[in-house]
């Protein structure tokens, strides 16, 4: 990823100040600030997403996307029955997503368990494809913090290019907002050079202002990225969902200057999907969201369906999904 767009390394005092910032300025601690953010308006969203997904694409533009959202994919195998094999064989689908086809291009990383970061950085040498490894106690987030200070650091020395953490839902929803501030914080400098995506699990946070709250919170504390789900939990990725975090990132980013990227994840299957996503993406944040720097796709079964989708424009016709690789 590249350099450029990494947010600065925030102080507790520094983040603080870009949530009262974000906030108007107004003073008081931190839970207080974030109560008083402004109120989602829910039926705007969905009528908002609802319009966009009807928008037409034009061929070229849809094979655009198509090669866009490869690039922009998080390749992603987080199971119990995950072995070395199955990370080596996900690995060079990753690097290769259509053997014998170089024109398809490699997906932005592979995201696994840290136990299988070893396997995943042996099989990518050499490659552009980064790895991803979840931590802080993934899916629930429900263990004690030097332990999952300690992971994420693990993590990193086995040579996680990309962190994602999930934040303590408990302490969220029960407004002790500076705990899970504060943790973020300390993952943020456990992770050294690595990247920080924030996973908000959305599912769990049952309103728009909720997710829009988290949205700062994760931001101001120094995410690179904010992420919507583990995948582990439903509704996992939504359209209304990620679009008021979109909304936030860009209120945030014209508040205080910080750029923060965003990734779907859970559920997205589909190629069609993931256009609207695209296109939900572009008329929000605009072009400079529209790389794998900014936006990624966290997904386990995309991808077939993108490449089926690419070939049937290109040439007209479906391939068998027995050509393809399982992911």
């Amino acid at each position: 990823m590249a350099t450029a767009h990494r947010p600065d390394t925030l102080t507790r005092e520094r983040a603080s100040e870009l949530v009262r910032a974000w906030a108007g300025g107004r003073p008081g601690p931190l839970g207080s600030v974030l109560g008083r953010l402004t109120a989602v308006d829910q039926v705007g969203v969905e009528l908002r997403v609802d319009s966009l997904k009807k928008r037409s694409i034009k061929k070229a533009s849809k094979v655009w996307a198509l090669d866009l959202a490869i690039r922009m994919m998080d390749l992603t195998t987080l199971e119990g029955k995950d072995t070395p094999g199955k990370i080596r064989a996900l690995c060079q689908k990753a690097m290769t997503p259509q053997p014998g086809d170089p024109s398809i291009p490699s997906v932005a990383a592979i995201c696994v368990y840290p136990a299988l970061i070893a396997d995943a950085k042996d099989a990518l040498k050499g490659s552009t494809v980064k790895v991803a490894s979840v931590a802080t106690g993934f899916p629930s987030g429900q263990t004690f913090r030097d332990i999952k200070i300690a992971e994420v650091r693990a993590a990193v020395a086995a040579g996680a290019d990309e962190i994602d953490m999930v934040i303590d839902r408990g302490a969220f929803l029960s407004g002790d907002y500076g705990t899970v501030f504060d943790e973020i914080v300390e993952v943020k400098d456990a992770c050294g050079e690595a990247h920080l995506k924030v996973i908000l699990e959305t599912g769990e946070l049952e309103t728009y202002d909720n997710v829009r709250r988290a949205s700062i919170l994760a931001m101001a504390a120094g995410a690179d990225f904010i992420k919507t789900s583990t995948g582990k939990v439903a509704p996992a990725a939504t359209l209304p969902v990620t679009l008021v975090m979109f909304e936030a990132i860009r209120d945030f980013e014209k508040a205080t200057g910080r750029a923060v990227g965003m990734k779907p994840a859970g559920g997205i299957r589909t190629a069609k999907e993931a256009i609207q996503y695209l296109v939900v993406l572009y008329e929000t944040l605009g072009p400079r969201w529209m790389t794998p720097d900014r936006f990624r796709f966290g997904a386990s079964s995309l991808l077939n369906d993108v490449l089926m989708q690419l070939e049937k424009e290109r040439t007209g016709r479906y391939q068998d999904p027995d050509q393809f690789t399982l992911d």
